[in-house]
């Protein structure tokens, strides 16, 4: 170990040494500062510092080896200070030159070692000892100042640190109490609810012990209440008069509902309805209704051992039916009391009333008066059946009540109405024939529903409803309108005439705004809807169909018919615009099909009589007289007139313009074929009143018919007239014909299938003959199956009268084309067909030496043709115009013609050309003489057939 050496410090020079040549200059320490000796009186060389080592303590006092490892050992620890008091005051004097403070570091770690070569190094020893000494006590003096700080940081630090554990557990005490309080809380939470369940159990057991109670005191309280009393146990029922009277609502309502809580209690969870029966099962009258239940438990023998609760289950029912004949003498009983006296007061049926006075009448009056005590009791009916639900076991008792109000109500307003109606539609008819009153009656029956509906609805209305919707309905003015329709409705008609009746009851300028109004009223409220109730007004209408029927049956005349059909549809169109009135569109579709079977029916008639069977006359077929008699001679006339009456008014003039422009439209629809004029007449007619695909097979067979007939009609003026007129006929009304069949926008197409029997006798020879026959075989090898498979086929055959039409006018188009070119051609078309068949075989040998192809023969030919033209061309113009008045048509049908003439003078000339000369008598002169003949000719053809289509 090395021995203590203390820190390095600096030496000055002194006088006081030997040896003065040598001196030691400032170093830096370790610290890294530099020291200078200041006290020196003359200047001196800078002294430099030379690196030194620890001094021994064996110069001062020799040390034995165990001292000087144990001094090394306590230097190492302790790295004291050593000094001496001789150089103190030279420590103070060069204390400048160690400014720089020595560091606790430093001060701690021992000296480096270093080495003196002076023999100074004592006493600059002992100068720096004593500075150093003074540096290092003030250096452990702030060190233990240092060391006391943080000894009282440490213990407050400390003091902290137990405080925060003592914080730290009493938070978990905190923490573990909250715990046990959570647990406790959950403990007791359960508890309570557990306490609560047995509570709510409890108290459930006690209402069930106490709920039979309930009812059989009910039942025993009750009874005096609606007049009914249970003697000698039960086994007598005696009626009385009632206590409770049933205009006290609130009081009445609660006792039905204690009745009908005892009833459901003691049927279900009592049994009894196994026993009696459900109530209401007696029938549907109140009579029956009410003694079905009794009857059905007085049946029963009295037995002790009986339940109790079948037996206050009969008791109860008992009840429930004394409180409904409450209900039934305050509403059925009301009704039927009230339409008896109206009967006897207006002695119905035997006299029925006026149409204008029924609305104001004791029918709809007295009504009214009962309506409103009616209908709250009705709704309290109601309100229980809604209250226990349509399928419990007291509510059947409610509906049959309601049934039976119903049809009460029904009944009496049937009776009272049926007649009334009944007169007044055959009145209608009297006046005002089978179109006016389908009409006037029909609108009759509308309004008649709708004031029907509000009766009912007065009746078994639903009031909360109709109250609520009608106050939506209304409007700002809606209260002064209200007011003024009442006033037109209570205003009398005085004068008894039929449009005002009718705009009373609802004519077509009148019901529009009532039709709104009720289809407010109702959009809530759908009682009306009943099925008794609709089927009374369906009772009511059915006088429509009964009285207009009877009409239908004498009718034939086909516009009648129409009429009648177009005004049912109108005003089926206005009945179905509202809910209240569905019962009359009901009756009026009713009406329209049997006036539509009517319409087909004599449709069908007309056209067999008219056109299937019809034998022309020689007047209908007087073809071209009757378009000659319809030439514009009236058209002159007119101008005549105009010129006479130049000094005429206008409005003269043109009515005279329009009559006779009606009247030249009428001659030319007389100038047509009768079958075809028949059915354009009759489909026009029935296009809009029936059924599409019932016109189409109309249509389909008469189309058929028509086209048969004129093909008939222009073989006899073929006779009669001639090929043209023949032609021009059949051309004319086929195109008349289709081009009114266009605006129908029909196929006119059907499969018609036919059961042909012709192997019918040869299946039955078979079924006879063979005796192994099966006659009750589920199979096809049954005998009767074999033998209408085998018998009886069916044949089927599409019809198209559209295309057969068509086909019948281009063949009629193509035989006037023919016979035209034929008739303008003349000997020349004769020609022609002879040069054609001698020259058949391909050799012009045969035809050369023909005598109708000499030259002269044939110059003759086309010369008489030539002066036949004109006359001819002439016939068939005028002809074409008389029997088609459109140039389009002329044009097309004069078209062909021209081609075919044009083509036969071209043949002819072909055939001149191959005769040569000085044979057959022709010569190059008569040739050319020839084809220009037949040039000319052809050249005259279009000339005048252009002149023709341009004049047209």
């Amino acid at each position: 170990m090395s021995s203590l050496s203390p820190p390095p410090k600096m030496s000055s020079l002194s006088n006081r040494g030997a040896n003065t040549t040598s001196s030691m200059s400032p170093t830096r320490s370790s610290s890294g500062t530099l020291s200078s000796n200041k006290n020196s009186a003359a200047p001196t060389p800078t002294p430099t510092r030379q690196p030194y080592s620890s001094p021994s303590y064996e110069t001062f006092a020799p040390r034995t080896a165990s001292q000087r490892e144990r001094m090394a050992r306590i230097a190492a620890l302790t790295a004291g200070p050593w000094s001496s008091a001789n150089n103190i005051e030279e420590q103070k004097e060069s204390s400048s030159d160690f400014d720089e403070p020595i560091k606790l570091t430093a001060a701690l770690c021992p000296p480096k070692s270093a080495t003196y070569t002076s023999s100074n190094n004592s006493s600059n020893d002992s100068t720096f000892s004593s500075v150093t000494d003074q540096k290092i006590n003030n250096t452990l003096q702030n060190t233990i100042n240092a060391t006391q700080n943080l000894s009282t940081l440490i213990k407050h630090t400390a003091s902290l640190r137990l405080a925060l554990r003592a914080s730290i557990n009493i938070a978990n005490d905190v923490s573990e109490r909250h715990s046990d309080l959570l647990r406790h809380s959950g403990e007791l939470s359960a508890a309570a609810e557990r306490l609560q369940h047995e509570e709510q159990v409890l108290t459930r057991r006690a209402e069930e012990i106490g709920k039979p109670l309930k009812h059989y005191d009910a039942v025993d309280r009750i009874g005096p209440l609606v007049g009914v009393l249970f003697k000698e146990g039960g086994r007598v029922v005696v009626r009385g008069i009632a206590k409770l009277h049933v205009d006290n609502d609130e009081e009445f309502v609660r006792v039905l509902q204690e009745i009908d809580e005892a009833v459901e209690f003691f049927g279900e969870d009592g049994g009894g309805a196994e026993v009696f029966g459900r109530p209401g099962s007696g029938g549907v009258s109140s009579n029956s209704r009410r003694g079905g239940r009794e009857r059905t438990a007085s049946q029963q023998p009295f037995q002790a051992t009986a339940s109790g609760s079948a037996e206050y289950y009969r008791r109860a029912c008992a009840l429930q039916d004394a409180a409904l004949e409450l209900l039934r003498v305050g509403v059925a009983d009301r009704i039927s009391q009230t339409s008896s006296q109206i009967q006897d007061a207006l002695k119905i049926p035997k006299v029925p009333l006026s149409a204008d006075k029924l609305e104001a009448s004791l029918v709809y009056t007295r009504f009214h008066g009962i309506s409103r005590r009616s209908n709250a009791l009705i709704n309290i009916a109601r309100k229980r059946v809604e209250t226990l639900g349509s399928g419990s076991l007291a509510a059947s008792s409610y509906e049959d009540f309601l049934t039976l109000c119903r049809n009460t109500y029904c009944g009496a307003r049937e009776t009272l109405l049926t007649t009334t109606i009944r007169s007044h539609m055959d009145i209608l008819k009297e006046r005002h024939g089978l179109v006016g009153m389908t009409r006037l009656a029909s609108v009759f029956l509308i309004r008649l529903c709708m004031i029907e509906t509000a009766l009912y609805l007065d009746f078994f209305g639903d009031p909360d409803k109709r109250r609520q919707t009608t106050k939506k309905a209304k409007g700002p003015t809606g209260d002064g309108d209200d007011e003024k329709a009442a006033e037109e409705n209570e205003g009398g008609n005085e004068g008894g005439d039929d449009s005002t009746a009718f705009k009373r009851l609802g004519s077509s300028s009148s019901h529009q705004p009532g039709a709104a109004i009720a289809s407010q009223i109702l959009s809530e409220d759908a009682t009306y809807r009943d099925a008794e109730f609709q089927s009374m007004l369906g009772s009511l209408c059915s006088a429509l169909h009964r009285t207009i029927r009877r009409g239908l049956v004498s009718v034939l005349d086909l516009d009648v018919l129409c009429q009648v059909v177009s005004v049912l549809r109108e005003e089926r169109s206005a009945a179905n615009s509202t809910s209240t009135t569905l019962a009359a569109a009901r009756a009026v579709s009713g009406v329209i099909q049997d006036a539509q079977e009517r319409l087909i029916f004599c449709a069908n008639t007309s056209l067999h009589k008219e056109v299937v069977r019809f034998k022309p006359t020689s007047a209908d077929l007087n073809y071209p007289g009757k378009l000659l008699g319809e030439k514009p001679k009236a058209a002159i006339i007119v101008e005549d007139e105009e010129g006479e009456g130049g000094g005429a008014p206008k409005a003269e003039k043109e009515e005279a313009e329009v009559n006779d422009a009606v009247a030249a439209q009428l001659r030319i629809y007389e100038s047509w074929f009768p079958p075809m004029r028949s059915v354009l007449r009759i489909l026009s007619k029935i296009f809009r009143v029936v059924e599409p695909r019932v016109f189409e097979d109309i249509a389909l067979s008469a189309v058929q018919a028509c086209t048969k007939s004129l093909k008939d009609g222009s073989s006899h003026i073929l006779r009669a007239s001639g090929q043209i007129h023949a032609d021009l006929f059949l051309v004319k009304h086929l195109l008349i014909l289709r081009e009114q069949l266009s605006p129908f926008d029909i196929q006119l197409r059907s499969v018609e299938r036919q059961l042909d029997f012709s192997e019918a006798g040869k299946a039955v020879s078979r079924f006879l003959a063979n005796r192994n026959r099966r006659l009750f075989s589920m199979s096809t090898e049954n005998a009767l199956v074999t033998l209408l498979r085998e018998g009886v086929s069916v044949h089927e055959s599409s019809v198209d009268s559209k295309r057969d039409l068509e086909d019948c006018l281009r063949s009629a188009c193509n035989d006037f084309i023919e016979h035209t070119t034929s008739t303008l051609l003349g000997p020349i078309s004769k020609f022609v067909d002879q040069c054609k068949n001698a020259s058949s075989d391909g050799s012009t040998d045969v035809l050369r030496k023909e005598s109708f192809m000499n030259g002269i023969v044939v110059k003759g030919m086309f010369g008489s043709a030539s002066e036949n033209l004109e006359s001819e061309l002439g016939n068939v113009s005028t002809q074409m115009k008389l029997y088609l008045e459109n140039a389009s048509t002329l044009s097309i049908l004069l078209k062909p013609v021209v081609r075919k003439i044009t083509r036969a003078l071209e043949e002819a000339k072909r055939f001149i050309d191959e005769v040569p000369n000085d044979e057959n008598d022709w010569n190059s002169e008569l040739r050319e003489e020839v084809l220009k003949s037949a040039s000319a000719f052809e050249t005259r053809v279009k000339a005048a057939t252009s002149i023709k289509q341009g004049s047209n």
